[in-house]
């Protein structure tokens, strides 16, 4: 922050210690207490050498690099705390949500009367508020949508709304009778509407000029009246530092506007709502929550106002796929259990089978019941910050909120959120990320179930009806974009030796090449170079699957039969190597490409599918 800025958030947060609050340092373990690193590193070693990710020379404290992973924030997330860890720490804004979340399902309003039927199905089993998507850029009839929906019972949100929707909203809550839950929300996204580049209007009014009519109005009607949704940039492939940074950074925006229309820190606070995305990186997704209580926290403390954080997380759409789509319910029960442990007050599921379509009743239903067996069935709701204590989190936690407070101090040193360079740079750095994970995705390293790992070639896909358009980067389109187009050819599995001898690198292969979109064809169990070739039906592309026994053996001799008999490309299973069939010298007996783990699996598919295609 810097001194133009006047009112709320008024200088003062431009240095990552600024980011310390005043309660008092953590003491998390007692003087009694000891615990043996070296004992835990020989046994977790040990388990690691039979695993083979372990060298047998290799020092038992190198357990600690093999099973630490990094972000894409460059943060190392360790496989267990220790008291060291938070030498030095001081901590704030700790969940205060006592109970169980608001279990907030989403709907999506194309058709009125159905999308009410879905409402009071929702509410009626399990649900306790709504998170409503609405089709085109009209308003809908609210009575007619929210008709039997108990207003001051079930808080009612909007999701990426235009500005006629929320005007057409904010009428429809002035004429209900009684009082409206204090959670509801007229759900005004400035920073989406502009960020995005959404339509505004048809008569083309600023979103800035409406913003002060709508506070008004959700201040006098006693509801929320502003959104600040960090999905938007996460479903554009940002990484949770920069989500968090953004987020913050709208959030003390707002505030600055609303100091202009007369309202104070405490009063503006009362009026933000925050959606953050939650995903399957459970320990990540609970520091992610953790962390955005803390900075915004900070800044309500350095604007002179006090108050708590309005918390929506939704599951990551992102990281949803088309392909299996049942594994969805797995991604999104954890990235649930994260939200809530990490102290979400509403917690979204996204259904399951959203990727395909308009979600059914089966997939709606799916999704409020993963909340209601973690609350009711699971009891993760009945402890306040469960994760609080846990050295690994609480210093996740700590590194995430600083990496977060990095990106809000180049959003403030860009002129601030609003500010078109600001926004820019954020496109900017959220782009080389989603480059990044692109590439982890491609190489497999960010496997995929269903996608890149374990792909079901053959599998049958639910129909859905089409859904209201919303924008988001899922992560495995490319693996996505071939598996839509199946390739025409299988390629021929040049089997060598017995099952128990090829089946690791006949099963590695088929599952690569099925992520692609192509079909294999398997000679089976065979002995010789003329077994293999009696199988060979002309197939173009053929990948070898043996032992480094088998191809030093024999590989050669197969390589070259295979070839005069049709073969134009031939793969092998397994890294080239003294003991394997030579790579790159030109000769019959040389293959052309190899699969392993950690090829570029994505530029290793468009090879083949190239060759197969010719």
């Amino acid at each position: 922050m810097t001194d133009r800025d006047a009112g709320p958030v008024d200088g003062g947060l431009d240095e990552p210690t600024d980011l310390q609050p005043a309660e008092g340092s953590l003491r998390l373990v007692g003087e009694r207490d000891t615990y043996d690193v070296a004992a835990w590193e020989a046994a977790t070693a040990a388990v690691l050498r039979k695993a083979r990710r372990l060298g047998k020379d290799a020092p038992d404290s190198d357990v600690w690099s093999a099973l630490t992973r990094t972000t894409l924030d460059g943060i190392e997330v360790a496989p267990i705390g220790q008291p060291a860890d938070l030498d030095g720490l001081v901590t704030s804004g700790r969940p205060q949500r006592t109970g169980a979340w608001d279990v907030r399902t989403q709907l999506e309003v194309v058709d009125e009367k159905q999308a009410n039927e879905a409402a009071l199905q929702d509410l009626e089993n399990g649900a306790t508020s709504l998170a409503l998507h609405l089709d085109g850029h009209d308003s809908p009839d609210w009575n007619a949508v929210l008709d039997g929906v108990l207003l001051d019972l079930a808080p009612v949100v909007l999701d990426r709304a235009s500005t006629e929707q929320v005007e057409g909203f904010a009428e429809f809550l002035e004429g209900v009778e009684g009082a409206l839950h204090p959670g509801t929300n007229l759900s005004f996204d400035l920073q989406t509407l502009e960020m995005l580049s959404y339509r505004v209007r048809d008569d083309e009014v600023s979103a800035r000029e409406l913003f002060g009519p709508v506070v008004r109005r959700g201040f006098q009607l006693g509801v929320r009246a502003l959104l600040v949704d960090g999905t938007a940039l996460h479903d554009q492939g940002a990484s949770d530092a920069q989500e968090l940074g953004w987020a913050i950074a709208t959030g003390a925006s707002y505030l600055r506007l609303l100091a202009d229309e007369g309202f104070t820190v405490d009063q503006s606070a009362r009026l933000i709502e925050f959606r953050l995305a939650a995903t399957d990186e459970q320990f990540p997704t609970i520091a992610k929550m953790r962390a955005a209580r803390r900075l915004w926290a900070r800044v309500l403390e350095a604007s002179g106002g006090t108050g708590e954080m309005a918390l929506h997380a939704v599951t990551s759409r992102p990281m949803t796929s088309r392909r299996d789509p049942w594994v969805n319910m797995l991604r999104g029960t954890v990235a649930a259990f994260a939200a809530g442990v990490g102290g979400a007050d509403a917690v979204t599921v996204v259904p399951f089978d959203e990727p395909l379509g308009l979600p059914d009743a089966f997939g709606r239903r799916i999704a409020r019941n993963t909340s209601s067996l973690l609350i009711e069935e699971s009891h993760v709701a009945s402890v306040t910050d469960p994760a609080g204590g846990s050295y690994a989190v609480e210093k996740l936690t700590d590194d995430l909120a600083i990496a977060g407070w990095a990106e809000l101090g180049r959003i403030e040193a860009d002129g601030g959120s609003l500010a078109d360079a600001a926004r820019l740079a954020v496109k900017a750095r959220v782009k080389e990320v989603a480059a990044v994970r692109d590439g982890q995705v491609a190489d497999r390293s960010r496997p995929l179930t269903g996608v890149s790992e374990f792909p079901h070639l053959d599998e049958s896909l639910p129909e859905r009806p089409r859904k209201p358009h919303r924008y988001s980067h899922h992560y495995g389109w490319a693996f996505d974009d071939m598996r839509a187009q199946p390739a025409d050819q299988p390629v021929f599995l040049a089997t060598m030796g017995t099952v128990a001898a090829h089946t690791a690198r006949a099963t590695f292969a088929t599952n690569l090449l099925a992520a692609g979109g192509v079909a294999v064809e398997a000679a089976g169990a065979t002995d010789s170079v003329e077994a293999v070739v009696d199988a060979y039906a002309g197939q173009r592309v053929v990948c070898l699957a043996g032992t480094d026994a088998a191809y030093a053996e024999w590989g050669a001799e197969l390589v070259t039969a295979l070839r005069a008999a049709g073969a134009s490309y031939v793969v092998l299973a397994g890294k080239p190597g003294e003991r394997t069939v030579t790579l790159g010298e030109g000769g019959d007996d040389t293959v052309d490409d190899w699969a392993a783990m950690g090829v570029d699996a994505l530029a290793f598919l468009g090879r083949v599918r190239e060759e197969l295609d010719r």
